[in-house]
C-alpha cells in the first residue's frame, strides 16, 4: 500500500507559479512511477505530468508542456509539480498518483493509488 498525500494548492492569478508536493508513505518511493491529474467538475480526470522511478524520463500533456515541470526526490519520498504561467484553464483540483512499477504512464487506469488531490484556482 501507498499513501500519497497533495499539498500545495491555493488560489493564484493568471500569470502566476505555484508548486504542489505529494509526499508518499508505505511501498519503497524509490521503486515507484507517479504522475499528476487533474479534474474539473463533470469532466473526466485528465493527465498532466508523470516521471518514472528516478527522474529519467518525464511525460507531458499537450496542454502544460513547457509550463510545468514535473520532478522527485527520492530521499524525501516527494514528488513536485511546478507550475508557471499558469491561466484560468488550469484551474482543477490536482491528483498525485503513484504505479505498482517503476516505469511512468499516462493513463489513468494505470495507476493503483490516489491523493485526496488539492484545489488549484487561477483567476483572469
Amino acid at each position: 500500500q501507498v499513501q500519497l498525500v497533495e499539498s500545495g494548492g491555493g488560489l493564484v492569478q493568471a500569470g502566476d507559479s505555484l508548486r504542489l508536493s505529494c509526499t508518499a508513505s508505505g511501498r519503497a518511493f524509490s521503486n515507484t512511477a507517479m504522475g499528476w491529474f487533474r479534474q474539473t467538475p463533470g469532466k473526466e480526470r485528465e493527465f498532466v505530468a508523470a516521471i518514472n522511478w528516478n527522474g529519467g524520463r518525464t511525460y507531458y500533456s499537450d496542454s502544460v508542456e513547457g509550463r510545468f515541470t514535473i520532478s522527485r526526490d527520492n530521499a524525501k519520498n516527494t514528488m513536485y509539480l511546478q507550475m508557471n504561467s499558469l491561466k484560468p484553464e488550469d484551474t482543477a483540483v490536482y491528483y498525485c498518483a503513484a504505479r505498482n512499477t517503476i516505469m511512468a504512464h499516462t493513463i489513468t487506469s494505470k495507476y493503483d493509488y490516489w491523493g485526496q488531490g488539492t484545489q488549484v484556482t487561477v483567476s483572469s
